[in-house]
């Protein structure tokens, strides 16, 4: 009988364990199969880095493989060999796919596997899209990730056919949507994402940050006047409950929250402080506290053109303030402004707030319990949000305001336990954020790559100037437009200032960046892109690790809090989505329920399918979202600036009191 070969593409983490583990159960069933495990360390000379640069990394290349066969291939190959398997461990530097396609021509291998994580798929680990990547080469097409149909199967492989069979097709059609989505939309997501010429800095970024700084400045730092005002609102101690409205200002603010407060917060930060170094924190804050002026302008606006109706509902947003705003002012296009807006919220509803936070929510639960079909954890989650999205903003709103409580204080007691546990380390992590800020203290990019790293990671967390927290926060019980605005300024903050900042701080204390002993600088990995870390992780992965230096248990914590966010995220963007889809297609009960129907649809296909391609299109019309809402912000700012001036007057001489029930 002739040997089969499996190559099993591992990286270190939870996902290269699966697809072990996976590899090895079909090997035993095939009998006479040898595995191939490969570990790939990712190099390539960059143009910007001089000769000198270049040979220097050179040099650290075989300090790189011998540690990466002692830490990961060495453990797994003698796992594996305990099984009685025939293996043997590859460790390369090189392109993942490129890699894993040449040992796969090399030996005959029949498939390749790898492991199916989070951040869409792999784009934020080491492997980056090699499954797809890999998929193209002619060769290797119905390889990768197939459950063995070969000839020379044993009784036991051969009764699981059917279930392999099906789920080949279905690894087919991911692929096949992926590549429809990505040859029709490729050119719309290079759009939004385009770096500026001659840098990696996205013009989206830019223009978030811009637009940040222009409304701090036109209404005097806003964000630092009010701050204190913000509390008292929230508190509910200017709360009418008679004023039009349906939720309060603390399940408005938590509702918004819930949209924002999630993956970003964990896995984002992790990517940040990796490429960026501690001095991406800086940026990150400095960002995080201007986005508050653009979150009062947007939030504002909201509450003042929202349509009230005689049942007391409400129904709010930039659709809004663009048709009613611009026509107020005797602009043009508002209502067509109003139309793109509402469809590009629809399509980032659908998919980064939806369709992703399925996708890794299932990630989470099958890192725990094993693998399993993703169309269950779909079902089950479809199941859970219909429930709640069904009795409107007020039942998300309940769940919302308990939820994101929770999972924020859970979150930031187990930072600050970390924080004081290392107390002495305080002092010298601040140091390394303010210097890393301004020399960059020798990591991927220097000072410009800790500010780009900063601005991207804040502006893709709070979401400031997108225009999705004004349809929550259109929802609040007042008469004082103004009082949402202020009220608006504190999800910034929590969301970047405080989550954001907490999560960098435990990664710098933890030791999980590998520094010099000589020098006290960060070592860049051997691709130069980001600093090397003490098992190889990133992203959600990264932050795991550094909280579990204090706490053996936390990323079983994480998992669970990484599946609450998911959950909070879908019920928010439910109710974006909503209220786009009401505004093209008018209000309605069947209406509404149609649309929630097929948000439900989509959280199953996200649990279930791999579409990469048709996420990254969803997080482009997110982010599009924010062209079409900031000019509009440009447009309205001046009315904005005449409710401020209006309410902080009446506040100041005392026409405005507190509320005493």
């Amino acid at each position: 009988m002739t040997t089969s070969t499996i190559v099993v593409g591992l990286d270190g983490g939870e996902a290269g364990a699966r697809a072990l583990a996976f590899a090895s159960k079909q090997a035993q069933l095939i009998g006479d199969c040898a595995l191939k495990l490969v570990y790939v360390i990712e190099w390539s000379p960059f143009s910007f880095q001089t000769p000198e640069e270049n040979d220097q990394r050179h040099k650290r290349r075989e300090e790189e493989l011998s540690l990466a066969r002692a830490r990961i291939m060495d453990p797994a190959v003698k796992s594996a060999t305990d099984s009685g398997l025939t293996v043997e461990g590859i460790v390369k530097h090189g392109d993942v796919a490129d890699i894993l396609n040449d040992v796969a021509k090399k030996h005959g291998a029949q498939q390749i596997v790898v492991g199916r994580v989070g951040l869409r798929g792999l784009k934020e680990r080491m492997f980056g899209r090699c499954r797809q990547r890999a998929g193209h080469d002619h060769s290797m097409k119905g390889r990768i990730m197939n459950k063995f149909l070969t000839t020379g199967l044993g009784a036991a492989a051969a009764s699981a056919l059917p279930a392999i069979a099906s789920a080949q097709e279905a690894v087919g059609l991911d692929q096949r949507i992926n590549d429809i989505f990505a040859g029709s939309t490729g050119w719309f997501v290079n759009l939004i994402f385009m770096s500026l010429p001659g840098t990696n800095f996205p013009w989206i970024v830019l223009w978030l940050v811009v637009a940040a700084t222009v409304f701090t400045l036109y209404f005097g730092f806003i964000q630092i006047k009010a701050f204190g005002h913000a509390i008292a609102l929230v508190k509910g101690d200017y709360s009418d409950p008679e004023d039009a409205g349906e939720v309060s200002h603390f399940q408005a603010l938590t509702t918004a929250l819930s949209g924002t407060v999630g993956l970003g917060n964990i896995a984002g930060v992790a990517v940040a402080v990796g490429i960026g170094g501690p001095g991406a924190t800086f940026w990150m804050i400095l960002a995080g506290l201007l986005g508050m002026a653009s979150k009062f302008t947007e939030c504002t606006l909201g509450v003042k053109y929202r349509n009230e109706y005689a049942d007391g509902t409400v129904s709010g947003g930039p659709m809004y303030y663009m048709t009613k705003g611009f026509k107020e002012r005797g602009l043009p296009l508002g209502g067509f402004l109003a139309i793109v807006f509402s469809i590009f919220t629809i399509g980032g509803a659908l998919g980064g707030g939806n369709m992703f936070q399925a996708n890794q929510a299932h990630a989470q639960i099958a890192g725990i319990v094993g693998d399993f079909p993703g169309w269950i954890t779909g079902v089950i989650f479809a199941a859970m949000v219909f429930a709640v999205i069904v009795g409107g903003i007020k039942s998300i709103a309940r769940v919302t305001e308990k939820v994101v409580p929770f999972m924020g204080v859970l979150y930031v007691v187990a930072a600050l336990i970390i924080l004081i546990v290392e107390y002495d380390k305080i002092g010298w992590a601040f140091g390394q954020i303010f210097e890393g800020a301004f020399s960059g203290l020798g990591v991927a990019g220097g000072l410009v790559g800790a500010l780009i790293q900063g601005f991207k990671r804040a502006a893709f967390s709070n979401e400031a100037g997108v225009g999705s927290a004004a349809i929550a926060h259109s929802a609040v019980r007042t008469k004082e437009p103004v009082t949402e605005g202020v009220v608006s300024l504190l999800e910034p903050f929590i969301d970047t200032v405080v989550i954001c900042t907490m999560t960098a701080l435990v990664i710098t204390i933890s030791g999980v960046l590998v520094t010099d002993p000589a020098t006290g600088q960060f070592i860049l990995n051997e691709a130069g892109t980001s600093i090397m870390t003490v098992d190889g992780s990133s992203g959600v992965q990264l932050t795991s690790a550094a909280f579990a230096t204090g706490f053996s248990w936390f990323p079983y914590v994480l998992a669970v809090a990484v599946i609450l966010f998911a959950f909070s995220t879908m019920i928010s963007w439910s109710y974006y989505g909503l209220k786009a889809w009401t505004y093209l297609v008018g209000e309605g009960k069947t209406k509404e329920i149609v649309f929630k129907v097929i948000f439900c649809f989509f959280i199953i296909v996200g649990a279930a399918a791999n579409l990469g391609a048709v996420i990254d299109f969803s997080d482009a019309m997110i982010f599009a979202m924010a062209v079409v809402n900031i000019t509009a912000l440009y447009f309205l700012m001046p009315i904005v600036k005449r409710e401020m001036n209006s309410y902080f007057r009446r506040l100041k001489t005392g026409e405005l009191k507190k509320f005493v029930d």
